[in-house]
């Protein structure tokens, strides 16, 4: 692991560590300051502003470089967690959903970690890349709700102290950028060889990558976000809630550190596949009960789940389009992801409402098996060989 890498992957623990703690605090924060339907508001918020700066955010990264990009989206998120401690300590629903907006941007630079780098290594090291830097979510696994139990009582009110502390991580973040020593993106010299929409549309690998990203990151979100309102319902504190979303997230990151691996021996697709398998053995488990045990257990498959189908489909991405089309490619594919999970987690407090929550768990399992349906297909098509057909001569054009 190289010393970019090494700076990649403590810039995602702190991205993340912001992530963990908001999501394990901000709807509890937003029933409080509002009410049980509008709790996950501020969390939608939040993948809004993130939605809305992936695509600003690549188009910076292409003219100024990465380094400049992280370390302005890390400051962006600074002064969002200060007015989130803020809307907290006036008992300001309105400014405290609007502060998710701006750490949303954060959450948006951050997306482009894994993608940076893979501009750090060789072409056959890549998901290993991919695998390293999404490894520091680890960190956040244990350091975000751990923050948040330590923080949440020592200031009045609740959750004041934790995103006062948040500030300060994320400047840790703008801090790590600085370190970074990253190739400059590939600039396309003339537009018009470049491939359209329509072209690159047509590539199965490729929208085979984006289905996978944006249908296992949504599905994961919505029942994510849709955890602590349950487990409220059930009677379960916040002590156990934390606890939850803690293994949740170090199900997330922890198979990491050999999803890469495991990429290499077996196959993109096959990883995926097994994503999916570990997203329907999640929904199972919470068909048996409301207990903290079923939501432990089932939150942390439908982690490791999300780990093996978005680094599979990273990967994937990576492999079926050019590099001077990477930027654009890269911002479409998480400007979709993020329109799902906005969509997911603005709803989802409604929907464990509405349906509850087992219900709403058969529902998110139809989109996982459309994925699976891809997948098989894919597999089964003439052109691939085996398990491993998505790999290629290392010159050779997707």
């Amino acid at each position: 692991m190289n010393r970019n890498i090494f700076l990649l992957a403590l810039s995602q623990a702190a991205m993340m560590t912001t992530i963990s703690l908001v999501l394990s605090s901000s709807a509890w924060v937003g029933a409080h300051l509002s009410s049980p339907n509008f709790a996950t508001l501020p969390l939608a918020s939040q993948y809004l502003g993130t939605l809305a700066m992936l695509y600003p955010a690549a188009r910076l990264m292409e003219r100024y470089g990465r380094r400049f990009t992280f370390c302005g989206g890390a400051l962006l998120g600074t002064i969002g967690l200060a007015c989130a401690a803020l809307g907290v300590r006036l008992g300001n629903f309105a400014l405290f959903a609007a502060a998710g907006f701006l750490i949303g941007g954060f959450g948006a630079v951050g997306q482009y970690y894994r993608f940076a780098a893979i501009d750090s290594v060789a072409a056959e090291r890549k998901s290993l890349a991919i695998s390293w830097t999404l490894s520091g979510g680890l960190l956040a696994a244990v350091a975000g709700p751990t923050l948040a139990r330590w923080t949440k009582d020592a200031l009045d009110p609740p959750f004041f102290a934790s995103f006062l502390a948040l500030t300060g991580i994320a400047l840790l973040a703008a801090v790590l950028a600085l370190g970074l020593s990253l190739p400059p993106m590939a600039r396309v010299e003339n537009e018009q060889t470049q491939r359209s929409w329509s072209e690159i549309a047509r590539h199965p690998k490729l929208l085979m990558a984006i289905l996978g990203s944006v249908v296992g990151y949504a599905m994961m979100n919505l029942l994510m976000t849709a955890t602590p309102l349950a487990m409220m319902c059930s009677r379960l504190g916040f002590a156990q809630t934390a606890e939850v979303i803690q293994w949740h997230v170090v199900a997330m990151f922890a198979p990491s550190f050999f999803a890469g691996a495991l990429i290499q021996r077996c196959g993109i697709l096959l990883v995926m596949l097994l994503g999916c398998l570990l997203h329907l053995g999640s929904i199972a488990l919470t068909q048996m009960g409301n207990e903290l045990l079923h939501f432990e257990a089932a939150l942390i498959l439908l982690g490791i789940g999300w780990n093996f189908l978005y680094i599979g489909a990273t990967a994937l991405l990576t492999e079926s389009c050019r590099k001077e089309e990477a930027a654009r490619v890269q911002a479409l594919n998480d400007t979709l992801v993020f329109l799902g999970v906005t969509a997911a987690t603005l709803f989802s407090g409604a929907l464990v409402n509405a349906l509850g929550w087992q219900r709403l768990n058969i529902y998110a399992g139809l989109p996982i098996l459309a994925v699976m349906t891809g997948l098989i297909r894919l597999m089964n098509r003439p052109r691939i060989s085996g398990l491993r057909a998505i790999r290629r001569p290392r010159n050779s054009p997707p």
